[in-house]
């Protein structure tokens, strides 16, 4: 059997752990042993009898941020420098996380995330340990937790086993840099809407092609940035 991909989460509230991710697929592949997931308390590397893990800003302001030296501590005793696992530090001024890097990361022996609390973590420990910084999106989360569970949900799934079938995610949003195509189940007829007639029509030819032409409807006008990248992609791929 192969090596179980691995995920060690730094964090502030390790009983969030493993959460959703202890059930549906994710979690039957956490207790087949396809996946090992540590979360580890930050608290535990403080260096006082109060467990004190941030600090005010430096120059002022509002809230507190995370010290660079219990930080430094807790990555440094799950992540040595030599480890092949990417090292994920969870922040809203991150690049966005996108499918292709899921991919790369469940391709990989695994990951180490770093959630954030307060106003984050001290720079020079983001610099020093060359964390990875990656974002859900542009919005705030009140700590990295929320989003760890999302990357960790994205990756594990796309493990060897995890899925029933393995076609199941190639059609997928984002698979082919399109978003997916609408989906239809019985009834025939809900609510006086039918199913389109080419989803039963047998003739699987049409069936791609719709599927295929709805796609590219749907991400020409839900997502033009997305749109913009498969045109160009496509352009790319003539030329070649």
């Amino acid at each position: 059997m192969a090596e179980a991909w691995e995920a060690t989460v730094l964090t502030l509230f390790p009983e969030m752990f493993p959460g959703p991710l202890g059930i549906s697929l994710a979690g039957r592949a956490l207790e087949a042993g396809i996946w090992r997931l540590d979360a580890v308390d930050i608290r535990d590397f403080a260096r006082d009898k109060h467990r004190t893990v941030d600090d005010t800003p430096s120059g002022g302001g509002p809230g507190m941020v995370m010290r660079a030296d219990v930080m430094a501590a807790a990555v440094d005793a799950v992540h040595p420098a030599q480890s092949l696992k990417p090292l994920i530090y969870l922040s809203p001024r991150g690049a966005p996380l996108t499918q292709a890097r899921v991919r790369e990361l469940a391709a990989g022996p695994g990951v180490t995330l770093v959630c954030g609390r307060f106003e984050g973590l001290d720079e020079r420990v983001i610099e020093a340990r060359g964390m990875e910084e990656v974002s859900l999106g542009d919005f705030v989360l009140s700590g990295g937790e929320p989003a760890a569970i999302a990357l960790l949900d994205a990756a594990v799934r796309l493990l060897p086993g995890v899925m029933g079938k393995e076609a199941s995610g190639e059609d997928e949003s984002f698979e082919s840099g399109l978003l997916e195509y609408p989906h239809y189940t019985r009834p025939q007829i809900f609510e006086g809407r039918e199913i389109p007639a080419v989803l039963t029509s047998g003739d699987h030819g049409k069936i791609k092609a719709w599927r295929r032409a709805m796609a590219e409807a749907l991400t020409k006008e839900r997502r033009p940035d997305l749109w913009e990248k498969f045109l160009k992609r496509k352009a790319k791929d003539s030329r070649q």
